[in-house]
């Protein structure tokens, strides 16, 4: 299973989904924001020296951590020599070796997020209540649906509770809402899952939901 987790704007909390919904699932989580990486760094090849043709993506991937992660370079340099089309081979080949990769996708539509829609079997779109991020969504919502990508569910952070019949009308699909909440944010700044740091949280049976229903979704 190779699952993109796409948002058209920035800043809607779509690295802290891929994360969580990676450590739900045991995949590994693939940071292809190519130019602002944002998933947890690993000393070792990245995704960067993947698509330059200097590391295989299996040697890329890091165990190390909580989550198994193929981290992205932060360099301009380092994204300057990336060649976009080789991302549908490295994802095939980390899902060949591992099983399942969620992929955090770069916002807005450029053609790093439509690359990997084009490996994905499915796809998450992650936005907030705001119109604002509510109409970037539908955009990725149509690019992922013209690249074959199901919608296997939408996410809409940082929720007070009241989106998800306007959400899940919108967008076509079932609605995880994860809270607004401190325990989020820390736990991500301290590159852990919140169910590792507040497992009895809204939030972490939250992200247990969302993965329920996405491999429920990508099954059937």
């Amino acid at each position: 299973m190779i699952l993109a987790v796409v948002g058209g704007k920035g800043g809607v909390g779509k690295t802290t989904v891929a994360y969580n919904l990676a450590a739900e699932v045991d995949a590994v989580a693939v940071d292809a924001d190519l130019g602002m990486a944002d998933l947890p760094e690993s000393r070792g090849p990245d995704l960067h020296d993947v698509l330059a043709g200097r590391a295989s993506a299996i040697e890329a991937v890091d165990e190390s951590g909580p989550v198994d992660l193929l981290p992205c370079g932060r360099t301009l340099a380092g994204a300057r020599a990336c060649d976009v089309r080789r991302l549908p081979e490295a994802l095939t080949a980390v899902e060949r070796a591992y099983g399942r990769v969620v992929v955090d996708c770069p916002a807005g539509l450029a053609s790093d997020s439509g690359a990997a829609l084009l490996a994905a079997d499915a796809c998450v779109v992650v936005t907030t209540p705001s119109r604002v991020a509510l109409a970037d969504a539908l955009r990725a919502r149509a690019l992922a649906r013209a690249l074959d990508a199901g919608l296997a569910r939408v996410v809409v952070n940082r929720s007070d509770g009241q989106e998800t019949e306007a959400v899940r009308d919108a967008l076509g699909a079932p609605v995880v809402e994860i809270p607004n909440a401190a325990h989020v944010s820390r736990a991500m700044a301290h590159g852990q899952p919140v169910a590792a740091l507040a497992p009895d949280a809204t939030a972490a049976e939250r992200f247990e939901e969302l993965a329920a229903g996405v491999q429920r979704s990508v099954s059937s």
